[in-house]
């Protein structure tokens, strides 16, 4: 049997599966995606709802224990919506990336949006971080996380910004193939 490969997801609400039955959040859904395929990978929940990038890095050694082969990070919805500047962000992540790469962990980088009302500059500063921080440290990118989500009703809750099950399962049907170049 193959070893069973260890992946962290070091995220926000999104990751931590807010609203959701814990089977149901990202890091389980990906894993039981995986296990369907026969490979064996443990997928590690390090999701805090409401963290922004800051409390990423602040909890990093603790959710790095696990040991991870690889890591999905996905981070900066919440800096966002409080309106953190992207520079800051960026340089939080930066020291995210870094760390995981010195220790030889693997990494895939999920994107996010701004929201309209912080304006078009915003956005643009905000939105061009992800990239310039995958192609800085090597990790691949996806450029947004909630692609194929985002804005349709019947994938979200009520309140618009979280996933309903069925829209985390069409995250991970989205993010899997990406994900899995990782672990190989």
């Amino acid at each position: 049997m193959a070893q069973t490969r260890t992946l962290l997801v070091l995220g926000d609400s999104l990751t931590a599966g807010f609203g959701l039955p814990a089977d149901k959040s990202f890091p389980a859904q990906l894993e039981a995606f995986w296990r369907a395929q026969g490979l064996a990978v443990k997928v590690i929940n390090a999701g805090v709802s409401g963290d922004t990038s800051a409390g990423g890095l602040a909890r990093l050694d603790w959710a790095l224990g696990a040991r991870p082969d690889a890591a999905i990070v996905e981070l900066g919805a919440n800096d966002a919506l409080r309106g953190v500047e992207p520079a800051a962000m960026e340089a939080n992540l930066d020291a995210i990336l870094a760390r995981m790469k010195a220790r030889g962990i693997k990494i895939l980088l999920a994107g996010m949006r701004a929201p309209p009302n912080l304006g078009r500059d915003y956005g643009r500063d905000f939105e061009a971080v992800f990239p310039r921080l995958a192609a800085r440290h090597g990790a691949l990118l996806y450029p947004f996380f909630l692609e194929g989500v985002a804005g349709e009703p019947r994938l979200n809750l009520p309140d618009g910004m979280h996933p309903t099950a069925e829209g985390v399962s069409e995250i991970v049907r989205r993010v899997a193939p990406v994900a899995k170049a990782l672990l190989e």
